[in-house]
């Protein structure tokens, strides 16, 4: 499929499973996906008080965590296309505790709707993989990050030790699309998942990727046996 068409077809998935998309990650996960969260925005160099942007924000776990490093006193901006995740994250941030403190907005992470150097850090979680334009979406992340400021890329990966793979495979390719689907009742959004991820690039592609787009001292953190890395850059 081309681009656009790409992009409805991720846009109209995520829209039919928007309402169970929290409950499916921590099942699927083991509860893991929130550690995952933590980790990532631990590494985006925010403090008390700065702005912080996610990208692809869904149903704004990740904006959440960056909300809580950055305190009362920060601001958090989350963008995605798909409205019906939109929903969910505002839901979220109604009578929360950070009303007035996170800001959703609808955008495409290909053309981020915002004035270059504005935000401290800019994160993007298990979301990088759907984009249409991967360097694209990275040099958008960077233009809006301030000199010296982050950007975060939390996203699946592939283990590289021979023998977890395989288990971990099995997993994936078998178990995960079945137990997705019957909570969802979309198996092939759960299918769709462990396909991207094979599509995407290595770790050490991701981190070339980067580069080229003009992030610096890109550091690489695999997690949980090398199912999750966290890839962070810095704009210079």
């Amino acid at each position: 499929m081309d681009r656009e068409e790409k992009a409805r077809f991720i846009n109209r998935m995520f829209a039919s499973i928007a309402g169970r998309y929290d409950l499916i990650n921590t099942l699927l996960s083991f509860n893991r996906d929130k550690g995952w969260r933590r980790f990532a925005v631990s590494k985006a160099g925010l403090k008390e008080g700065f702005w912080a942007l996610d990208v692809a924000t869904g149903t704004g776990e990740l904006a959440l965590e960056l909300a809580r490093e950055v305190g009362p006193s920060g601001r958090v901006v989350g963008v995605d296309f798909c409205e019906e995740m939109l929903q969910v994250a505002r839901e979220k941030v109604k009578g929360g505790g950070h009303e007035g403190q996170i800001e959703f907005r609808s955008g495409r992470a290909e053309a981020l709707p915002f004035p270059e150097g504005v935000f401290a850090g800019a994160t993007i979680g298990f979301a990088l993989r759907n984009v249409t334009d991967i360097g694209t979406t990275l040099r958008e992340m960077g233009r809006v990050v301030k000199r010296g400021g982050r950007v975060v890329v939390l996203e699946f990966t592939q283990p590289e030790n021979p023998l977890f793979r395989r288990a971990y495979y099995l997993y994936f390719f078998r178990i995960l699309p079945f137990i997705g689907g019957l909570v969802s009742g979309r198996k092939d959004a759960y299918t769709y998942l462990p396909r991207s991820v094979l599509a995407f690039p290595t770790r050490a592609g991701l981190k070339r990727m980067m580069e080229e787009a003009g992030l610096r001292d890109v550091a690489i953190y695999a997690l949980t046996g090398g199912i999750v890395a966290v890839h962070v850059g810095t704009r210079v």
